[in-house]
């Protein structure tokens, strides 16, 4: 298994095993990157583990020292824009994975029959591949759902977990109607082809979720480089009929009551008080049902980390300092 440090802008190869010259789009990611990692001071390596469920690689940001804390970032944006909220987590080993087929992690062919397991044991393949065998979690989105999904299935590698924003498909909810549509076979690709990549489209998908990159330009060219990978528009319609059906959630992706209360570890949800997702009754409801969670309403959308990473970061603090790194009971 291939679990050797690269530099963060360092080659990559290709699927087929090609290195890959300069002036790719892999390479102007790397570059974008490493732009990102630069504004807010993170010192950070790439990591590529094997992961077999998807016939490729995971790529991990890795960087501090201390307990472990794996993050696990939404579908269709790259780990590296945890970045603001990276910087303040100071005492933590962190690993921030890309999901597959976005950023530089390979593909996978997501269909909602096979979803959940093959999701779940992309998450388990990583962990196993950092050498990681629990921990405490920080998720979004879709990360949030397939985080959960683990910790029903491999109960004991999630100590905790923090959930910011609406957690893909819980109790109902589903994306704003622009990726509902991209759910839709044919409309989908028709969609994606009106509205190539450019800085103008990745502000207008930042709005959709409730946020603003205006000010955050890092951010934006970083999600403009990983919508030009060549992987990353098959994978975003592909997620988006596997978890969709004609814009609405599917029944067997969809996080629902009885599911909540079978979770085990603690939850801390920090909800965007503008998530246009799910409304913080949501959260209200979905607390209620979780054995041991505790909620926070903050300032902003989606992705709260973006513009408020300090205000976040207490909390993510308060909520790890009441949870110890291995768990209530230190096993």
């Amino acid at each position: 298994m291939d679990t050797r440090p690269q530099s963060a802008t360092g080659d990559v190869t290709s699927r087929s095993g090609a290195s890959e010259g300069s002036g790719t789009s892999r390479q102007r990611f790397q570059a974008a990157q490493r732009r990102v990692l630069d504004r807010y001071g993170i010192h950070a390596t790439s990591r590529y583990v094997d992961v077999p469920v998807i016939g490729g690689r995971a790529h991990v940001l890795e960087a501090g020292e201390g307990p472990p804390l794996v993050m696990v970032i939404g579908g269709i944006i790259p780990a590296v824009m945890w970045a603001p909220l990276m910087q303040r987590l100071d005492g933590h080993h962190v690993y921030a994975m890309d999901l597959p087929g976005f950023g530089l992690t390979g593909p996978t062919n997501y269909q909602a029959g096979t979803m959940r397991p093959v999701v779940t044991e992309f998450l388990a393949q990583v962990l196993d591949g950092l050498g990681v065998a629990r921990s405490r979690f920080i998720t979004n989105s879709q990360g949030s759902l397939w985080t959960t999904w683990l910790s029903l299935d491999q109960p004991d590698r999630v100590v905790a977990q923090v959930q910011i924003g609406c957690p893909a498909h819980i109790l109902g909810t589903t994306a704003p109607l622009p990726m509902r549509l991209m759910s839709i076979p044919g409309l989908g690709r028709l969609l994606l082809n009106l509205q190539p990549p450019s800085a103008g489209q990745v502000e207008q998908v930042a709005r959709m979720v409730g946020e603003d990159l205006s000010e955050l330009p890092e951010l934006r060219d970083v999600l403009l480089a990983c919508e030009r990978l060549p992987d990353y528009g098959d994978s975003l319609l592909a997620l988006m009929q596997a978890v969709m059906h004609l814009g609405r959630a599917r029944t067997q992706i969809a996080m629902m009551g009885d599911e909540l209360t079978r979770v085990r570890h603690p939850v801390q949800m920090i909800w965007g008080a503008d998530d246009p997702f799910g409304s913080p009754a949501v959260a209200r409801r979905a607390v209620a049902l979780i054995p041991d969670a505790e909620l926070h309403v903050v300032a902003g959308g989606h992705a709260p980390w973006f513009r408020y990473a300090e205000n976040v970061a207490a909390l993510v603090h308060q909520f790890f300092d009441r949870s110890p790194p291995t768990g209530r009971n230190g096993a």
